[in-house]
């Protein structure tokens, strides 16, 4: 039978038969319920009128036969011939359920399991390459949703859930989710509190993802403890680039697992380490580590506690590294003998360009040792120092400025100059 477009003329039925989302189908069967014979088209004979009352009589025992009003199911073979416009196949794909490769339903149906809201800007976004889920409050279930949906996405390649309050259980939740996502290559999970149990879970991803590149982990509570878990990642992954570790609680014996684990990566280009408590033996191990690292370029050590020591550890790996490009120990209780010590480092060093050491007890006489150590090496690549807060003297200013004869670019900031009155009172 010929069923001439069948969306107008019956009710639309069951259709089966259909090729892959993206492929146009040349053809399906669709099963359509039929109304009662006496609503058949008014266009058909006398004869045929006749024959389906006939059919309709009601048997000796009460029994009705098929045609006494119940709808008959009956089987019609559309080709697209039988379309005007494509209006009725599109209606078709909107009735089954559609291949989804942003995760819409299955973070709708993820939501209403856990009992959470939906976040319309997540929705929304699912389609976009970044997005920013900023200060959402998620919390645990929150995130859980949303890691759900993210394991089949594939448009979503930069995702920022910072501060979100996921804790140890949204934390990993996202671990499991980049276990099988490989399209997201930097993720920002800052301020979200997951401590041990989360820097565990996401140890373990480390091994097994190999398109994350960029991973911040910054403000989550974490400790040796979770230094430990991080170690065997950070030896293990072969393209994490940039980590941020910052705002943890990363003190002494972190300091030393992570130094190791540093000496041995293979992959690392920068590392955000600042506002912890790594000082005495950690530092010491620290830089031992940075020592061996042929990867590094950036460093942030900034707001820790290197001291004397750290400085000392620091000279000798600033003598033998030469990749790092870039380092920040600004706020570090560095003195004027860790300062000195320093200078003998950059003497030798032919590869750092950008060195940070605001905030340090040095004094100007620290600075003027940087500094002239600088100018005393032929092969030095310094193009900016940085001595924030710390007030520099008349002798500096000559040094930097007979400097600049043969390092034209070379950039200073300083504290400002000491008043010649206050210093001779």
């Amino acid at each position: 039978m010929n069923c001439k477009h069948p969306l107008i003329s019956a009710p639309v039925g069951t259709y089966s038969n259909f090729a892959t989302p993206h492929h146009k189908p040349s053809g399906f069967i669709l099963r359509v319920s039929r109304p009662p014979s006496q609503h058949q088209n008014t266009r058909m004979g006398l004869q045929d009128e006749d024959r389906m009352d006939e059919e309709d009589k009601v048997d000796e025992g009460g029994g009705i036969h098929p045609g006494d009003g119940q709808q008959q199911e009956e089987e019609c073979v559309i080709s697209d011939e039988d379309f005007d416009t494509d209006l009725e196949l599109d209606r078709f794909h909107n009735e089954r359920r559609a291949y989804d490769p942003t995760g819409q339903s299955s973070y709708r149906e993820a939501c209403k399991m856990l009992n959470v809201i939906p976040v319309s800007y997540f929705l929304r976004n699912m389609n976009q390459s970044e997005v920013n889920m900023m200060h959402y409050g998620l919390g645990s279930q929150g995130t859980k949703a949303l890691a759900i949906s993210l394991v089949t996405n594939t448009s979503i390649l930069k995702l920022n859930l910072r501060d979100n309050w996921m804790e140890g259980v949204g934390g990993a939740a996202i671990a499991d989710m980049l276990k099988e996502n490989c399209y997201i290559t930097e993720i920002d999970l800052s301020e979200n509190r997951m401590g041990e149990y989360g820097a565990r879970a996401l140890s373990s991803m480390l091994l097994e993802n190999s398109t994350l590149f960029s991973l911040n982990l910054s403000g989550n509570h974490l400790d040796e403890r979770a230094a430990r878990h991080l170690s065997p990642a950070l030896i293990g992954n072969q393209k994490l680039q940039h980590l941020d570790l910052s705002h943890n609680r990363f003190g002494d014996i972190a300091g030393e697992i992570l130094g190791a684990a540093i000496a041995e990566n293979t992959a690392m280009k920068s590392l955000n380490l600042a506002w912890n408590c790594i000082r005495g033996k950690g530092a010491i191990a620290f830089a031992k580590g940075l020592e061996g690292n042929i990867f590094l370029r950036t460093l942030d050590l900034s707001y820790n506690g290197l001291g004397k020591e750290g400085a000392v550890a620091l000279e000798e790996a600033l003598k033998h590294n030469n990749t790092l490009e870039d380092l920040n120990i600004s706020n570090n209780r560095i003195p004027l003998e860790g300062a000195i010590h320093l200078a003998l480092g950059l003497k030798m060093n032919t590869t750092l360009r950008i060195l940070k050491m605001s905030r340090n007890p040095m004094q100007s006489a620290g600075c003027f040792a940087i500094l002239k150590s600088v100018q005393a090496n032929p092969e030095t690549a310094v193009e900016f120092l940085e001595f924030s807060d710390i007030c520099v003297d008349q002798e500096f200013e000559d040094l930097f400025e007979s400097t600049k004869e043969t390092l034209p670019n070379l950039q200073v900031k300083h504290g400002g100059k000491i008043n010649a009155a206050l210093k001779k009172s």
